[in-house]
């Protein structure tokens, strides 16, 4: 009787999807009743990255509301891992993947393994190149890009030299910062002396770099760190050389500590991502997609958007970073619960 139940549930379903209208809460809920649990797995790059904790637990709480269940796996930023782990996945017989890749160009094989045997896949924040997965999710990683390039360029810098302290080169979300960022640096005449890309986003590798060009960072005016892990890393490593506050630094992810110095004075500002908005949201779609609901009918405002993956356009969610400063700190990290203020302001006598 349950899976009767089940199964006139998703007819119903699919024939609200031909009058134009999605799979909304209370049917996601309703099917759940059944007795047919959905079931997502969640394929992480690693937790090194502060943020991604977040992403995790507003994912699993948001899709459980739903009555999913969420199968959590972490690569610890091993390709092979992740690609074990994901047909791990594959041969659980989950709805859905979501993947936060830690390589895009390395995952197209075992992505489109799983959508032949009928699961939905999702790329999460990070785009997996030549895949046609059925759906990308992230922020606008050229408007991050540009964000930070502003925050530089209204430094007015003597020099007019910045040096990049980016991602890898493996991650797509770092090509499309870098484009943002020098765009606005060209705009600006100007210079940026040297790239760096910090293979797996390992953060004792920027202050690797910092420790070797020593000599060279009195001619520096900035630095823009690929994260605020890379930042943190890069600010003790010029604190060290007595430099700090005098290079103006930038990072992305509102990361406490990031937060904390933005306050202080010893970065001048950071790049806040929704997490909570996009791990929600992509939970929302993970959880329609397993009733077969066109994401197209579930992109906000009806809009229907694509990006090129090199192969195909896949449907896509950007949502709009924020540029968070000293002055916005409490209007957009304190006041949405992000951090609480007694951590934010916690070395500042106010």
């Amino acid at each position: 009787m349950k899976k009767m139940t089940f199964f006139v549930l998703r007819c119903m379903l699919c024939v609200m999807l031909l009058t134009g209208c999605g799979a909304s809460e209370e049917q996601i809920r309703e099917t759940d009743a059944s007795g047919e649990n959905i079931r997502i797995g969640f394929s992480f790059d690693s937790f090194v990255i502060e943020r991604w904790q977040k992403d995790r637990d507003i994912f699993v709480s948001t899709a459980k509301e739903y009555g999913a269940e969420v199968n959590v796996q972490n690569a610890n930023g091993d390709l092979e891992e992740q690609i074990s782990q994901i047909e791990y996945l594959i041969e659980k017989q989950v709805d859905v993947i979501v993947i936060v890749g830690i390589d895009s160009d390395g995952l197209s094989d075992v992505v489109t393994k799983a959508k032949s045997k009928g699961i939905k896949v999702i790329a999460y924040d990070r785009l997996i190149k030549n895949a046609n997965v059925d759906l990308y999710i992230s922020f606008d990683n050229e408007q991050v890009g540009t964000l930070m390039g502003e925050a530089l360029a209204a430094e007015e810098l003597p020099n007019k030299k910045v040096l990049m302290l980016a991602g890898p080169t493996s991650d797509h979300n770092v090509s499309q910062i870098e484009t943002g960022f020098r765009n606005v640096m060209d705009a600006n005449g100007i210079e940026i002396v040297d790239v760096m890309y910090a293979d797996g986003w390992k953060a004792e590798l920027a202050s690797e770099y910092v420790n070797n060009h020593i000599s060279q960072m009195e001619n520096i005016d900035a630095i823009m760190c690929g994260n605020d892990m890379l930042a943190t890393n890069v600010i003790r490593t010029l604190a060290e050389n007595r430099l700090a506050g005098k290079i103006k630094i930038v990072g992305q992810d509102a990361d406490l500590e990031a937060c904390q110095r933005i306050v202080e004075g010893t970065q001048v500002m950071t790049v806040y991502k929704p997490v909570e908005k996009l791990a929600q949201k992509a939970a929302e779609y993970a959880c329609q997609m397993a009733l077969s609901t066109p994401v197209s009918q579930n992109l906000e405002n009806g809009k229907y958007r694509t990006i090129f993956d090199g192969t195909y356009d896949v449907p896509c969610v950007v949502l709009e970073p924020i540029s968070v400063n000293a002055d916005n700190m409490k209007e957009v990290i304190i006041d949405s619960g992000f951090h609480f203020e007694e951590d934010v302001y916690l070395n500042v006598r106010r």
